[in-house]
């Protein structure tokens, strides 16, 4: 009995130098400070840290010809549809969610939730969710059904986040900019204060890119916020049979 009770005391005693060395490693701490909501940094009419600027609008994307000229071609005419008070049909008609890496964007506030072997991040707007699993192996591309918000897999490096993915929609698009299946989203999140956080995108894609796509966006913590139910019910928008742009339905739709 005392040998036992002895062997009971000694894994005790390791069990809590074991919780005390890792609660006293940096980057662990940092690890688990993401849970919480937030919002873009600064955000309108926000408070900036003096420390950091906000992150720069991701620039133009690298687009191969003939991808590029079509690209162009495709702003030019939404910039004139959109004169005439008849914007083009999209996604946003259709009520369909931004996916990757577009609700990283936040265009309303973020959601982050840690859980073992598991980060989950809710956009609040179409009430999104991205679920990152940890530790794993990604899965071969040739085997990754097509997602909105794709296969993502990460690990830690220090107190940083490597996030891979893959197997995203190609009529889901950041920017109207085209993507192939081969298309890889690689990202390094990591606090920055203990309130602001960042997320470093590569997007690479051998099919439409003629070089990586890098570009960040920074966030801000809300303390206290919760995050509050988007679903796309009222819209009235539909796409005209005749033009192919969007036309505001009148009325309230038919009850079955």
């Amino acid at each position: 009995m005392k040998r036992t009770g002895s062997l009971i005391a000694l894994c005790v005693l390791a069990a809590a130098a074991s919780g005390a060395a890792l609660a006293a490693d940096p980057a662990h701490v940092e690890r688990n400070k993401l849970t919480g909501a937030w919002d873009r940094y600064p955000g309108s009419g926000g408070t900036t840290d003096p420390r950091y600027t906000a992150a720069p609008p991701a620039p133009p994307a690298p687009l191969k010809e003939p991808f590029k000229s079509e690209w162009e071609a495709r702003q030019k005419a939404a910039h004139e549809a959109d004169l005439k008070g008849q914007p083009l049909y999209s996604g946003y008609t259709q009520c369909l969610p931004d996916g990757m890496p577009a609700m990283m964007m936040a265009m309303f506030p973020l959601e982050v939730l840690q859980t073992p072997g598991q980060i989950t991040i809710i956009e609040e707007a179409y009430n999104q969710v991205r679920r990152i699993y940890l530790g794993e192996k990604q899965i071969p591309i040739a085997d990754a059904e097509p997602l909105f918000w794709g296969h993502s897999v990460g690990h830690w490096e220090g107190d940083t986040l490597v996030v891979n993915t893959v197997g995203v929609k190609e009529n889901v698009r950041f920017r109207d900019v085209p993507h192939s299946d081969q298309m890889q989203i690689d990202e390094r999140i990591r606090l920055l204060t203990p309130d602001l956080f960042q997320d470093e995108i590569t997007i690479t894609d051998p099919v439409y890119l003629t070089q990586p796509w890098s570009f960040k966006w920074m966030y801000k913590r809300m303390p206290g916020y919760k995050i509050l139910e988007y679903v796309c019910e009222s819209n009235r928008e539909y796409r005209d049979p005749q033009t192919g742009g969007t036309r505001l339905r009148i009325g309230e739709p038919d009850k079955k």
